[in-house]
């Protein structure tokens, strides 16, 4: 009696394992994280604590960074009374924030190069970004922050519940939300796929809720990509709402990524093929076209 699939759960267990950060890349982002909060903790807040008046978002805050990492979303909280202040300002208010906050940060890393951009202030080391995201307290829960475009304007956000929701979800599911998304935030990366992270997180949420083995382990991923992929296929143009929000903030998942998810699809369907036919190779090599090298052709 043949034993099919013999391959599959070591197979993605060696590619996450392949895409978890390293302990020091971990203390590395987070080292410099507290930099950049004791920076201007100490502008604002007359304290160098560098943990404290700030929140990780992103995928450093949701468990769903990969590496290389690439940059950290880091909210900076500062006090109301320069939210007021600034909002008394003519002009583009929320771009002279950003301009303020990055010259309090140029103090700090003269070497290093920075910039504002829309609605973060973009601080650039070498091995890590930080993403600083002026914000404020909001009433009624969240936070404001500044969006430059269209004149200038507030936006109220909250990443906290959209946080606790991402980690109910992956609760539920066994950790297969996370794992998942990070597979394909990969593919994302390896196959520039003009698709929003946070969008990746929403479909593969979708698609678990009504998959009848989304709490199956590595056994199940080539089927649980393969199923991902064709429902993500089948919300192209489509839009959800974001998560955590008290707003009812419609998010648009648009259709540049359509071509390239199809694609994907296709070598998935053929890949699963040859893990239930234990041809190692094969589907390994088949896997790398989505995946790249961090997921292996030969499993021990």
């Amino acid at each position: 009696m043949i034993n099919h699939w013999r391959y599959v759960r070591p197979r993605f267990r060696s590619a996450l394992s392949n895409l978890a950060l390293t302990d020091a890349q971990i203390a590395d982002g987070f080292g410099k994280s507290r930099g950049v909060a004791a920076s201007l903790n100490r502008h604002y807040w007359d304290s160098s604590d560098g943990d404290a008046n700030k929140l990780i978002v992103g995928s450093w805050g949701k468990g769903t960074a990969i590496r290389p990492p690439t940059d950290i979303d880091q909210f900076c909280i500062l006090p109301n009374e320069v939210f007021h202040d600034f909002n008394l300002r003519q002009g583009n208010v929320q771009s002279q924030l950003l301009q303020a906050v990055r010259n309090v940060l140029l103090g700090s890393y003269p070497q290093t190069n920075m910039r504002g951009d829309g609605q973060v202030v973009v601080v650039s080391f070498n091995s890590v970004t930080i993403e600083v995201v002026p914000a404020f307290h909001a009433q009624g829960g969240g936070y404001l922050t500044c969006d430059t475009n269209n004149g200038g304007s507030w936006k109220q956000v909250f990443p906290i519940g959209e946080m606790e929701i991402l980690s109910a979800n992956d609760n539920n599911y066994g950790g297969n939300l996370r794992k998942l998304t990070k597979l394909l935030k990969r593919w994302k990366r390896e196959c520039e796929v003009p698709i929003k992270s946070f969008h990746i997180e929403q479909l593969v949420r979708e698609c678990l809720d009504q998959s009848t083995y989304s709490r199956q382990d590595e056994y199940y991923f080539d089927w649980l990509i393969r199923d991902v992929l064709a429902y993500m296929i089948g919300r192209v143009g489509q839009s959800f709402w974001m998560p955590g929000s008290n707003t009812l903030e419609m998010i648009q998942l648009g259709d540049a990524w359509q071509s390239k998810t199809e694609t994907a699809h296709r070598r998935a369907v053929k890949a699963c093929g040859y893990e239930y036919d234990n041809m190692e190779v094969s589907a390994g090599l088949e896997w790398q076209k989505l995946f790249g090298s961090v997921i292996p052709t030969s499993v021990d």
